[in-house]
């Protein structure tokens, strides 16, 4: 058997599903409002949680028809569901007080029992010219919203340990517990549960000796003349030892993300079949960031079983979250994840 398949069948334990959970009114769209992307998000990680997934993540985009207020989402999903993971790919930590989103997290966890997976990062490219002062935030002197977004970051880090950092008032309008007072609800073991997405190598590293779990998405940033599957092999090993030389106790997580489509029955072949994803493609995602985009996956399951052994990312990663057409619906997406986890995964030893 080829070396990366083995590495494949030693990591690979989790598999979701990511959804953008676009809604539009064009024609052939199952998710045409607002409430069908949010009703029909919660109907599909039930339904991936009955099919045997591990996770259910969501997209998170500002002024934009998509999922822009996760918390509810990942609330009622946690409501609705008992043993899948839920979570997000990725925040955007440039809009965010990390205050509230510690309030927020907490309170989503504790009704989903402590299944939050929660991916943040400074963010992908916007609808709007820097949104994020809109939402009342600003790079201080000298900064950028870069820096602003690793800064909110490392606050909300220090809050979710759950130590006391403010000063209680001496004429409370409730009884305060002895001491400096943290904030409420707070979810134990949430801290562990953070995940940074990286663009880069760098910002992998710095991922690293923070102690957050790695999320690398379809695409990086350029930095070699390696293929994207190569690169973001190399940005996963740059992490994992940036790990050990922090010396923390704990194993990290790492999940790279996929569009994967099994062609099994006409439907697939129809939305799927006719796309050639072989190549990876080169772009800009700003003036000054050149990236890489990673290739596509869709073949029939026998193809695709031997196409995913050579993907080296894949190997190194122990997630694989799988990207997921939202506006085809529930039942459609039902079957796309139920192919993979029937078709493919068993073949491949994944979990």
């Amino acid at each position: 058997m080829p070396a990366r398949a083995v590495r494949v069948q030693l990591r690979v334990k989790n598999i979701g599903f990511l959804s953008f959970g676009h809604w539009s009114d064009a024609p052939g769209s199952q998710v045409r409002s607002a409430a069908d992307s949010l009703l029909q998000s919660i109907e599909l990680a039930v339904a991936a949680e009955e099919l045997g997934a591990d996770g259910a993540y969501f997209r998170v985009h500002h002024f934009a028809r998509q999922l822009g207020s996760p918390f509810p989402l990942l609330a009622a999903a946690g409501a609705k569901t008992s043993k899948i993971e839920l979570g997000t790919a990725v925040i955007d930590m440039r809009y965010e007080n990390p205050m509230y989103f510690a309030e927020d997290a907490g309170a989503a966890d504790l009704i989903a029992g402590g299944r939050l997976q929660l991916g943040i990062s400074r963010g992908s490219p916007e609808q709007v010219t820097d949104g994020w002062r809109y939402f009342g935030y600003q790079p201080g002197e000298g900064k950028t919203d870069a820096d602003m977004a690793r800064t909110h970051a490392e606050v909300l880090l220090m809050v979710l340990n759950g130590e006391g950092f403010a000063q209680p008032n001496p004429r409370p309008m409730f009884a305060n517990p002895p001491g400096l007072l943290r904030v409420e609800p707070h979810s134990p073991g949430l801290r562990d549960r953070i995940w940074w997405g990286a663009g880069s190598d760098s910002t992998a590293v710095w991922a690293a000796e923070l102690g957050m779990n790695l999320q690398s998405s379809t695409l990086k940033n350029h930095e070699s003349d390696d293929p994207f599957h190569v690169q973001q092999a190399k940005q996963i090993q740059a992490y994992r030892d940036a790990w050990k030389e922090a010396g923390h106790e704990r194993e990290p997580r790492v999940s790279v993300s996929r569009s994967v489509f099994a062609l099994v029955d006409e439907r697939d072949r129809m939305y799927f079949g006719g796309r050639d994803q072989s190549r990876d493609e080169i772009g800009f995602i700003d003036s000054g960031t050149q990236a890489i985009f990673g290739r596509g996956y869709a073949a029939e399951p026998d193809k695709l079983i031997e196409q995913l052994r050579e993907d080296e990312a894949i190997a190194a990663a122990d997630t694989l979250l799988l990207t997921v057409p939202n506006q085809l619906g529930v039942e459609y997406n039902a079957h796309v994840i139920e192919s993979i986890l029937t078709e493919v995964a068993p073949a491949l030893g994944w979990r």
